[in-house]
């Protein structure tokens, strides 16, 4: 069964977007914790999936070498549809999941426990999630653990966006802050390869800042002196 999508999507897919995970390489904080999550549950599979608009994609894995699948296939699909950890103690017992492909061939994935992974402003990116060949099921600590263990995926997700808006800030302030050279005559800036550019261009190519023009009292007195009586500008 195919799972619904969620009622804020085209929301929560901006979100996964703005985040800039997805299609990044491994890290190492984010694979130790998929493999704590695998040891405490005592699970020869773990992942932290982020559901795109087509696929699951993994940041990280124990027990899988392949790095994404199907959304149409991914129980974590479902997982996303809810705050609470979902689990499914015996997907051959589940309709949602009898008939899927990753429980009747490679992996064939009997049991699944997923822990939403939700940013601050409540978008649900995708799960950390543990899964096992054979029916099971999790005890108390172990699925306290891995709501634990979900917030500080969440909170790695949240620390790397922060971290990279730091750093375009900080490149808007080396440029912004620099010395430009600027004609004396003009008033045209030279960029980094040699060319003298309006002002206007090369801060637009350097920044998110855009212009509306205008004309100040000095201007309108020396190029429309005629305009400028009437306004009775001195």
């Amino acid at each position: 069964m195919i799972a619904p999508l969620p009622e804020n999507e085209s929301e929560r897919l901006a979100a996964i977007r703005r985040y800039r995970i997805l299609d990044t390489e491994r890290e190492e904080e984010f694979d130790h914790l998929t493999a704590l999550a695998s040891y405490i549950c005592r699970t020869p599979i773990a992942m932290i999936s982020l559901i795109d608009e087509s696929r699951q994609w993994f940041k990280a894995s124990v027990g899988v070498l392949v790095r994404e699948t199907s959304r149409e296939l991914a129980f974590c699909a479902h997982a996303i549809l809810d705050d609470q950890v979902m689990i499914v103690e015996d997907a051959l017992q589940d309709p949602r999941f009898v008939d899927n492909a990753l429980v009747l061939s490679d992996p064939h994935i009997r049991f699944y426990a997923g822990a939403p992974l939700t940013t601050p402003d409540g978008y649900r990116l995708g799960t950390l999630c543990v899964i096992d060949q054979n029916p099971r099921k999790l005890n108390t600590k172990q699925i306290q653990a891995l709501k634990h263990l979900r917030v500080q995926v969440a909170s790695l997700f949240t620390l790397r966006h922060t971290l990279y808006q730091l750093h375009l800030a900080l490149d808007e302030v080396r440029i912004l802050s620099g010395l430009l050279p600027i004609c004396s005559y003009c008033r045209k800036v030279r960029d980094e390869e040699g060319y003298w550019r309006q002002v206007e261009a090369f801060i637009r190519d350097h920044s998110e800042a855009d212009f509306s023009h205008g004309i100040c009292q000095g201007g309108l007195k020396q190029h429309h002196p005629e305009v400028a009586k009437k306004m009775n500008i001195s």
